[in-house]
């Protein structure tokens, strides 16, 4: 099996991501003035997986292969279960972020919602640390389609 696929020529996805990226990506995030931690957790969360999915090296602008620069747009924590009582026991909450990809000359760009769901006591709030958990989480599946995304245009540029 494993000669079969070397031997027609498949590559993984993230052959096409890395070709796409370079091995060394300057990574920026916009900083919200309404809620900074969260680009500080969005920023992690991006070099994080760069690295643990591609490894990829974070870099310096001028030592940098291509930029990511992800644009905070907004966070929403939409209830979706309810106990007898009728308390949320249950959040989804929804980041939308626009990735700026540069690489020489062309730039690509797209906005992505990520989605983390996750549950709460009832009548209680939502803690910092269930807050700051679910932007990482989001931001991580959104991040992880961008990664996606690249990859197909990396093997749509590969056929041509």
């Amino acid at each position: 099996m494993l000669s079969l696929l070397a031997g027609c020529g498949y590559k993984p996805s993230s052959v096409y991501s890395r070709e796409m990226m370079g091995q060394k990506v300057y990574t920026e995030v916009e900083v919200s003035l309404s809620d900074p931690e969260n680009s500080v957790l969005t920023k992690d969360a991006l070099n994080r997986a760069l690295y643990r999915r591609l490894k990829v090296d974070s870099a310096k602008k001028n030592a940098s292969d291509s930029a990511i620069k992800v644009i905070y747009k907004s966070i929403r924590f939409i209830p979706l279960q309810y106990n007898k009582q009728g308390y949320v026991v249950y959040y989804q909450a929804h980041i939308i972020l626009n990735f700026i990809f540069k690489k020489g000359k062309s730039v690509t760009s797209r906005s992505i919602v990520g989605r983390y769901g996750f549950p709460i006591r009832p009548s209680a709030i939502i803690s910092n640390d269930l807050r700051f958990k679910a932007i990482e989480q989001c931001s991580i599946k959104a991040l992880d389609e961008f990664i996606s995304y690249i990859s197909a245009k990396g093997l749509l540029n590969n056929e041509k």
